[in-house]
């Protein structure tokens, strides 16, 4: 005769079932903040990204131009001297087309108002630029400011397009608009410098440059 051993069926009974779910629920609360960045640093990184690669795009270019940059050289040697003096970005880095290879990166993911434009061979304006120019920068002062987020203001009055001069006694300053009250600065060395605006204003008397003339889209 047979004897039947009676004991658990198998699976979990509803209390594990509801243990498992519980932890399982913990885990994912816990590694979701560490595998989707803040999307506001996420903006950040991708600028600094853009940045660098206008940076290594004046360089490259430089190298076929005698170490000058665009803002430099005449537009009869396919430069943009001429257009940069009358303080106009967008021929600046219109020039640099084949090293830059798309019009995207001139556009700050945070920039609200920020709408890449369709080709280089398009007549940008302000909106297709987030981007200011160091008139002056050149390859043998490594501190000055190359290039690097616009929305720039003294006190809550932004700066208007055109030739600006950032002396050091002005109290300038990043907005709040795109990446609360700090920007990003793309130096002639080829580094890309995340300031708030006091360390913009103390950068700004280290460049070499006592007028720190730029470009505003």
């Amino acid at each position: 005769m047979k004897t039947k051993h009676v004991g658990r069926d198998e699976g979990l009974t509803l209390v594990e079932a509801l243990i498992v779910v519980a932890v399982l629920a913990v885990l994912v609360a816990m590694l979701l903040p560490a595998m989707r960045p803040a999307r506001p640093q996420a903006k950040r990184i991708n600028c600094v990204n853009n940045l660098k690669q206008v940076g290594l795009s004046f360089h490259q270019w430089a190298l076929d131009n005698n170490d000058d940059y665009p803002m430099a050289v005449s537009i009869t040697k396919t430069g943009a001297m001429e257009w940069a003096q009358q303080g106009i970005a967008w021929p600046v880095f219109q020039v640099m087309s084949n090293e830059l290879n798309t019009p995207k990166i001139l556009v700050c993911p945070a920039d609200k108002a920020g709408i890449a434009a369709a080709s280089f061979n398009s007549s940008g304006d302000r909106s297709n630029l987030s981007y200011f120019v160091g008139l002056d920068a050149k390859e043998v002062e490594p501190q000055m400011f190359l290039t690097g987020d616009s929305d720039l203001e003294i006190g809550r009055a932004k700066f208007q397009s055109g030739i600006v001069n950032l002396e050091t006694n002005r109290l300038v300053n990043f907005s709040e608009d795109r990446h609360g009250k700090q920007g990003n600065v793309g130096l002639v060395d080829g580094s890309v410098q995340g300031y708030s605006s006091t360390r913009l204003r103390d950068a700004l008397m280290h460049t070499g440059d006592p007028k720190n003339r730029i470009i505003m889209p």
